[in-house]
Protein backbone atom coordinates (compact mmCIF):
# COMPACT_ATOMS: atom_id res chain seq x y z
CA UNK A 1 0.00 0.00 0.00
CA UNK A 2 2.52 2.53 1.20
CA UNK A 3 5.02 1.48 -1.98
CA UNK A 4 1.97 1.97 -4.58
CA UNK A 5 1.04 5.19 -2.96
CA UNK A 6 4.64 6.71 -3.26
CA UNK A 7 4.42 5.57 -7.26
CA UNK A 8 0.96 6.91 -7.49
CA UNK A 9 2.03 10.29 -6.26
CA UNK A 10 5.43 10.55 -8.15
CA UNK A 11 3.17 9.99 -11.52
CA UNK A 12 0.67 12.47 -10.52
CA UNK A 13 3.58 15.08 -9.83
CA UNK A 14 5.55 14.33 -12.99
CA UNK A 15 2.13 14.74 -14.93
CA UNK A 16 1.19 18.11 -13.04
CA UNK A 17 4.75 18.75 -13.63
CA UNK A 18 4.93 18.48 -17.07
CA UNK A 19 1.26 20.32 -17.60
CA UNK A 20 2.32 23.84 -15.55
CA UNK A 21 5.98 23.88 -17.86
CA UNK A 22 8.57 22.13 -15.09
CA UNK A 23 7.27 24.73 -12.56
CA UNK A 24 6.50 22.27 -9.83
CA UNK A 25 10.08 21.43 -10.00
CA UNK A 26 11.33 24.70 -9.92
CA UNK A 27 8.87 25.00 -6.50
CA UNK A 28 9.54 21.90 -5.15
CA UNK A 29 12.59 20.82 -6.19
CA UNK A 30 15.81 20.44 -3.46
CA UNK A 31 17.94 23.15 -4.05
CA UNK A 32 20.83 23.89 -1.48
CA UNK A 33 20.42 27.67 -1.46
CA UNK A 34 16.43 27.58 -0.39
CA UNK A 35 17.86 24.73 2.65
CA UNK A 36 17.06 27.13 5.08
CA UNK A 37 14.39 29.39 3.80
CA UNK A 38 12.49 26.61 2.40
CA UNK A 39 13.14 23.18 4.64
CA UNK A 40 10.08 21.27 2.87
CA UNK A 41 12.10 21.01 -0.36
CA UNK A 42 14.10 17.90 1.36
CA UNK A 43 11.37 16.11 1.39
CA UNK A 44 9.08 17.42 -1.73
CA UNK A 45 12.10 17.22 -4.04
CA UNK A 46 11.74 13.19 -3.64
CA UNK A 47 8.40 13.12 -5.46
CA UNK A 48 9.59 15.16 -8.50
CA UNK A 49 11.61 14.03 -11.50
CA UNK A 50 13.42 15.45 -14.29
CA UNK A 51 11.98 12.93 -17.44
CA UNK A 52 10.07 9.96 -18.08
CA UNK A 53 13.23 7.69 -17.99
CA UNK A 54 14.14 9.30 -14.64
CA UNK A 55 10.88 8.69 -13.40
CA UNK A 56 10.43 4.91 -14.94
CA UNK A 57 14.05 3.85 -13.38
CA UNK A 58 13.04 5.48 -10.05
CA UNK A 59 9.40 3.91 -9.74
CA UNK A 60 10.82 0.78 -11.30
CA UNK A 61 13.75 0.25 -8.26
CA UNK A 62 10.77 1.48 -6.02
CA UNK A 63 8.36 -1.30 -6.80
CA UNK A 64 10.74 -4.12 -7.46
CA UNK A 65 12.80 -3.35 -4.09
CA UNK A 66 10.73 -1.43 -2.24
CA UNK A 67 7.49 -3.89 -2.07
CA UNK A 68 9.33 -6.71 -0.91
CA UNK A 69 11.05 -4.55 2.22
CA UNK A 70 7.03 -3.16 3.10
CA UNK A 71 6.25 -6.96 3.88
CA UNK A 72 9.48 -7.75 5.74
CA UNK A 73 9.32 -4.40 7.89
CA UNK A 74 5.79 -3.22 8.13
CA UNK A 75 4.11 -0.33 7.49
CA UNK A 76 5.85 1.72 10.10
CA UNK A 77 9.75 1.01 10.00
CA UNK A 78 9.30 0.95 5.82
CA UNK A 79 8.20 4.65 5.92
CA UNK A 80 10.97 5.72 8.02
CA UNK A 81 13.37 3.84 6.09
CA UNK A 82 12.17 5.40 2.88
CA UNK A 83 11.87 9.12 4.24
CA UNK A 84 15.45 8.27 6.15
CA UNK A 85 17.11 7.68 2.61
CA UNK A 86 15.46 10.75 0.88
CA UNK A 87 16.50 13.27 3.97
CA UNK A 88 19.99 11.54 3.40
CA UNK A 89 20.34 12.00 0.27
CA UNK A 90 19.51 15.77 0.12
CA UNK A 91 22.06 16.33 3.51
CA UNK A 92 24.86 14.72 1.22
CA UNK A 93 23.91 16.91 -1.80
CA UNK A 94 23.55 20.18 0.80
CA UNK A 95 26.67 19.33 2.52
CA UNK A 96 28.94 19.00 -0.90
CA UNK A 97 27.58 22.30 -1.66
CA UNK A 98 28.25 23.65 1.59
CA UNK A 99 31.76 22.01 2.03
CA UNK A 100 33.39 21.28 -1.26
CA UNK A 101 31.27 22.83 -4.22
CA UNK A 102 30.02 26.00 -3.85
CA UNK A 103 28.42 26.30 -7.12
CA UNK A 104 26.56 23.79 -6.66
CA UNK A 105 24.13 25.79 -4.36
CA UNK A 106 21.83 26.99 -7.38
CA UNK A 107 21.22 23.83 -8.77
CA UNK A 108 18.32 21.58 -7.88
CA UNK A 109 17.90 18.22 -7.61
CA UNK A 110 14.49 15.97 -7.80
CA UNK A 111 13.60 12.35 -7.88
CA UNK A 112 13.35 9.29 -5.50
CA UNK A 113 17.03 8.14 -6.05
CA UNK A 114 18.02 8.81 -2.59
CA UNK A 115 15.37 6.99 -1.20
CA UNK A 116 15.68 3.93 -3.00
CA UNK A 117 19.32 3.40 -2.71
CA UNK A 118 18.37 3.87 0.88
CA UNK A 119 16.54 0.53 0.23
CA UNK A 120 19.47 -0.82 -1.90
CA UNK A 121 21.43 -0.13 1.49
CA UNK A 122 18.68 -1.83 3.60
CA UNK A 123 18.13 -4.56 0.95
CA UNK A 124 22.14 -5.38 1.73
CA UNK A 125 22.11 -5.22 5.44
CA UNK A 126 18.55 -7.13 6.24
CA UNK A 127 19.89 -9.95 3.63
CA UNK A 128 23.38 -10.00 5.40
CA UNK A 129 21.14 -10.51 8.88
CA UNK A 130 19.26 -13.39 7.24
CA UNK A 131 22.19 -15.35 5.73
CA UNK A 132 20.30 -14.67 1.77
CA UNK A 133 22.53 -14.92 -1.28
CA UNK A 134 23.72 -11.11 -1.93
CA UNK A 135 25.26 -11.75 -5.29
CA UNK A 136 21.98 -10.41 -7.52
CA UNK A 137 21.54 -7.18 -5.38
CA UNK A 138 25.29 -6.15 -5.04
CA UNK A 139 25.63 -6.25 -8.50
CA UNK A 140 22.91 -3.90 -9.00
CA UNK A 141 23.85 -1.52 -6.44
CA UNK A 142 26.85 -1.90 -7.76
CA UNK A 143 26.07 -0.82 -11.19
CA UNK A 144 24.03 1.84 -10.08
CA UNK A 145 26.74 3.08 -8.24
CA UNK A 146 28.89 3.06 -11.26
CA UNK A 147 26.40 4.85 -13.21
CA UNK A 148 26.04 7.39 -10.72
CA UNK A 149 29.64 8.84 -11.25
CA UNK A 150 29.64 8.26 -15.09
CA UNK A 151 26.73 9.84 -16.03
CA UNK A 152 26.47 13.49 -16.72
CA UNK A 153 23.58 15.06 -14.61
CA UNK A 154 22.77 12.24 -11.94
CA UNK A 155 23.42 13.42 -8.27
CA UNK A 156 26.16 10.92 -7.13
CA UNK A 157 25.94 12.75 -3.78
CA UNK A 158 22.49 11.96 -3.26
CA UNK A 159 22.44 8.20 -3.86
CA UNK A 160 25.74 7.95 -1.93
CA UNK A 161 24.14 9.99 1.02
CA UNK A 162 20.68 7.52 0.63
CA UNK A 163 22.73 4.28 0.47
CA UNK A 164 24.20 5.02 3.62
CA UNK A 165 21.48 6.66 5.15
CA UNK A 166 19.75 3.50 4.49
CA UNK A 167 22.05 1.53 5.34
CA UNK A 168 22.62 2.36 8.85
CA UNK A 169 18.88 2.77 10.03
CA UNK A 170 18.12 -0.84 7.77
CA UNK A 171 21.06 -1.96 10.64
CA UNK A 172 19.35 -0.97 13.74
CA UNK A 173 16.49 -2.69 12.70
CA UNK A 174 18.44 -5.73 12.02
CA UNK A 175 20.53 -6.09 15.05
CA UNK A 176 18.07 -5.05 17.15
CA UNK A 177 17.62 -7.48 20.45
CA UNK A 178 14.62 -9.64 19.45
CA UNK A 179 13.04 -8.94 22.97
CA UNK A 180 12.93 -5.52 22.09
CA UNK A 181 12.92 -4.57 18.18
CA UNK A 182 9.84 -2.58 18.53
CA UNK A 183 11.91 -0.03 20.93
CA UNK A 184 14.84 -0.44 19.20
CA UNK A 185 13.14 0.61 16.00
CA UNK A 186 11.88 3.69 17.02
CA UNK A 187 15.41 4.66 19.36
CA UNK A 188 17.47 4.18 15.87
CA UNK A 189 15.16 6.27 13.99
CA UNK A 190 15.02 8.82 16.88
CA UNK A 191 18.53 8.71 17.07
CA UNK A 192 18.78 9.03 13.18
CA UNK A 193 17.04 12.28 12.71
CA UNK A 194 18.43 13.54 16.13
CA UNK A 195 22.19 13.44 14.13
CA UNK A 196 20.64 14.54 10.63
CA UNK A 197 19.26 17.87 12.50
CA UNK A 198 22.53 18.84 14.06
CA UNK A 199 24.28 18.33 10.96
CA UNK A 200 21.19 19.85 9.09
CA UNK A 201 21.61 22.86 11.24
CA UNK A 202 25.42 23.39 11.09
CA UNK A 203 24.91 23.43 7.31
CA UNK A 204 22.47 25.81 6.90
CA UNK A 205 23.50 27.87 9.78
CA UNK A 206 24.80 30.77 7.50
CA UNK A 207 22.48 30.43 4.63
CA UNK A 208 19.45 33.12 3.94
CA UNK A 209 16.17 32.48 5.97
Amino acid sequence: MITIGIIGLCVVLFLADQVTGHQLTIDLGFAPWFAKAEPWRVVTGAFMHASFLHLFLNMYCLWAVGSFLEQMLGRARYVVLFFTGALGGHLAVLAWARLVDQSAFGGITVGASGAVFGMFGASLVLGRRLGRDLTGIATVVGINLVLSFVMVRVSWQGHVGGLLTGSAIAAVYAFAPAAKRQTWAWAGGLGVAGLYLVAWLALTSTLPS
